[in-house]
């Protein structure tokens, strides 16, 4: 199998050569990595390739993803015992999983070869992929301008064709942003979808959750069925479609209420090529039945950056002394980006009053957004206000900027993503369209409480509708030698 060959399947694509023989698994990881060492020089997004998995994973069990590659994001949730997981810091730099992760557990009873590891911003904090230990991450459309984070790398990898499934978490947006900014599908889950165990009941307070970066709807649903088996001891079991949400693509499709907007949730100007795309999607959706209207939720995003301060990096200056001990470094400007030390100064300095007052403010909020949910089943929206910016604009290497500018200035471009994390629920963004200059552009759509059928529904109809797989950023392995 040579890597062209390998890059034009998508996940279940290769499953099914591998199941009906045609290829091996050990072939198909083979070919994984001979695209990862033609790509990854121009792009960066993939920070190391296990030598043990070449020959493909451990076990094939049966089912729609057994054999195919995957890399796992260089974050703390999701790796397997024994492999390095450093944040994207030179703080934590050796510093190696004790236990495997129920991810990992669920990846493995799947039969997928985890391959190696994505690149990450520092702690994953940043919207763009840029760190001081292992460098930029581009988008495959334009070297020099952001893949977006913090799941850039996964992103950036799958839209380049160096594997076609990558694992991504989001916390603020952190699947949806590198989706739309390297022209892949990022499907964030709803709150307890997926098992944060055994080393934690929930990430971020409830804000975070973890899945993958796709080329495809049918990879989103496989791999959405793989990832969300309740976990012993996990403080949250939420309902899921009884036959599965792969099983769900051969259902006839449904008819929604759908809301949408493109107008700014903050203080911040949306493209108007971005504009342009959330419209044009609502008028194709409307074309096909659904019930359309210009709405959105009651949200006040800047209010909520500068308060969500106190929640996120509530104890983050104890997890960095926690890292600390573990390498023998000293935290500081030698070992921390200048944004990220900052950052642990202010999360020194949040008393449990005031993070108590965050929790209070995001439960308010949540209820707020769930009254738009009671009106509607979807809320269309951009993903990013904004295309792929320059590397260093939104960098944790700024200098120049407070915690709190430096927060507002980055979410700018991002806006349309946070009220997802702190309501809870579930969303997409879908590669709909391309700008003038040949970047992507990603349109968002969320819904109710896990109801990701519904997102998965109206995606596979927006699939056929709006095609996006034959696109092919000028960084991708069909196009370099």
């Amino acid at each position: 199998m040579t890597p062209e060959d390998y890059a034009a399947h998508d996940a279940m694509g290769l499953a099914a050569l591998i199941a009906g023989a045609e290829v091996s698994a050990g072939e198909v990881a083979g070919a994984a990595a001979s695209a990862i060492a033609r790509v990854n020089p121009a792009v960066n997004a993939v920070v190391e390739v296990y030598a043990d998995r070449l020959s493909g994973p451990e076990s094939l069990p049966a089912g729609p993803l057994a054999g195919v590659p995957f890399l796992i994001k260089d974050v703390g949730i999701g790796h397997e015992a024994g492999r390095l997981v450093e944040n994207g810091s030179r703080l934590c730099r050796g510093i190696r999983a004790g236990a495997d992760s129920n991810i990992a557990l669920m990846l493995r009873a799947a039969g997928i070869n985890i391959m190696g590891r994505s690149n990450a911003p520092e702690f994953s904090i940043a919207g763009t992929t840029e760190n001081a230990l292992y460098g930029n991450t581009s988008t495959p459309w334009r070297q020099g301008f952001s893949a977006g984070g913090s799941s850039g790398g996964a992103a950036a990898a799958v839209a380049s064709g160096m594997v076609p499934i990558a694992h991504g978490s989001d916390i603020g947006g952190s699947i949806r942003i590198p989706a739309a900014w390297c022209g892949t599908v990022g499907l964030k889950p709803s709150r307890g979808r997926v098992s944060f165990g055994p080393g934690l009941d929930e990430g971020g307070w409830g804000l975070a959750m973890n899945l993958a970066q796709t080329r495809t709807i049918r990879d989103t649903a496989a791999i959405l069925d793989a990832l969300s088996v309740p976990q012993a001891g996990d403080p949250f079991v939420i309902p899921r479609p009884e036959r599965g949400y792969l099983a769900g693509l051969a259902a006839a499709p449904c008819r929604y209420r759908i809301g949408w907007s493109a107008a700014p949730q903050m203080d911040a100007p949306v493209d108007p090529e971005v504009a342009a795309a959330v419209r044009a999607t609502a008028q194709t959706l409307a074309d096909m039945g659904h019930e359309v209207e210009e709405a959105a939720p009651d949200f006040d995003h800047e209010a909520a950056c500068l308060t969500m301060l106190d929640l996120w990096f509530f104890g983050f200056d104890r997890r960095l002394r926690a890292c600390a001990e573990q390498t023998g470094r000293a935290v500081g400007h030698d070992t921390l980006e200048p944004v990220t030390l900052r950052i642990a100064e202010y999360g020194a300095g949040v008393t449990p009053d005031a993070f108590m007052a965050a929790l209070a403010f995001m439960n308010g909020q949540r209820r707020r957004i769930g009254r738009f949910f009671a009106r509607y089943d979807i809320w269309l929206s951009p993903t990013c206000a904004s295309l792929p910016v320059p590397h260093g604009e939104i960098a944790q290497s700024r200098t120049d900027l407070s915690v709190q500018d430096w927060l507002v200035a980055a979410d700018r471009a991002v806006q349309f993503c946070f009220p997802y994390n702190i309501a809870g629920l579930p969303a997409i963004s879908l590669p709909l369209a391309m700008s003038a200059t040949g970047l992507p552009i990603g349109v968002q759509m969320g819904a109710g409480p896990a109801r990701e059928d519904v997102l998965i529904d109206v995606a596979r109809q927006l699939e056929q509708a709006m095609p996006w797989v034959s696109r092919r950023p000028p960084l991708h392995v069909a196009n370099l030698a």
